[in-house]
């Protein structure tokens, strides 16, 4: 459980150290993104993805390749470079898959670093661009690093990101199964395209029994057909923070 002087220092983050931008695009955009990578945000979502047309965004921690997480295997390194061929984003989400907030500056860096490293020796050369937290935490001291260290970031602060935004906290909403429930899909789709905003969606595994952290494939179908039906345009993050910034 989270302690109170945590849920402080979450608030503090929220609301000091703002780096506003402005987001104007023509249209309302929606954004899907996976954190952590279990193996099935690659083999069950990635042909969803292929059937729609649309990419999404992975971030990626390099240490959880081969291994497990919530008692799930995670991707191996054949899947990264299949996604990334694919034309997917791969953004950085820590090498550890760490709490920012028990992270001093240094350490943050040297992981954010060693990521780096560990991503650009199997994507010949890519270079992340983004970076979401994990579990969604967020102190000040690790967001002026993250700021520093990358164009923007994702947090899980729900909502519609548009007008003036904080580009390193940006909004999302959580495509997880205990989550789910508390949103009107459709009316979100449709408030997005109608402030012209940006909607950015966040998941993990995708299987047919999920995770509290996952949802079904009908649950991810189901997403991209209202983002269609609601007229957004359906862009990877990093392509949907650069359609917002025109």
């Amino acid at each position: 459980m989270k302690s109170r002087f945590d849920q402080m220092r979450r608030r503090a983050a929220r609301y000091l150290g703002v780096r506003s931008v402005t987001l104007a695009p023509p249209r309302g955009v929606f954004s899907l993104s996976f954190d952590d990578i279990p193996v099935t945000a690659w083999t069950e979502a990635g042909p969803i993805l292929a059937e729609h047309g649309i990419k999404a965004t992975y971030y990626v921690c390099g240490g959880l390749a081969g291994g497990t997480n919530l008692g799930l295997p995670q991707f191996e390194t054949e899947h990264l470079q299949a996604l990334h061929v694919a034309g997917h984003e791969v953004g950085c989400h820590t090498y550890e898959h760490a709490s920012v907030m028990d992270l001093t500056a240094a350490e943050l860096a040297a992981s954010l670093d060693r990521n780096a490293r560990w991503v650009g020796e199997r994507l010949d050369g890519h270079v992340m661009t983004s970076f979401a937290y994990p579990f969604g935490d967020c102190g000040l001291g690790a967001k002026a690093v993250v700021a520093g260290r990358f164009e923007f970031a994702r947090g899980v602060i729900n909502g519609i990101n548009q007008a003036r935004s904080d580009r390193p906290l940006l909004k999302a909403i959580g495509l997880e199964s205990r989550r789910l429930p508390g949103y009107d899909l459709e009316a979100l789709m449709q408030q997005t395209a109608a402030s012209r905003g940006w909607l950015i969606a966040y998941g993990h595994d995708v299987m047919d029994s999920p995770t509290a952290y996952g949802c079904t494939p009908d649950d991810l179908d189901r997403v991209i057909r209202l983002a269609k039906a609601a007229g957004l345009d359906i862009l990877p993050v990093e392509a949907g923070w650069r359609a917002c910034r025109v």
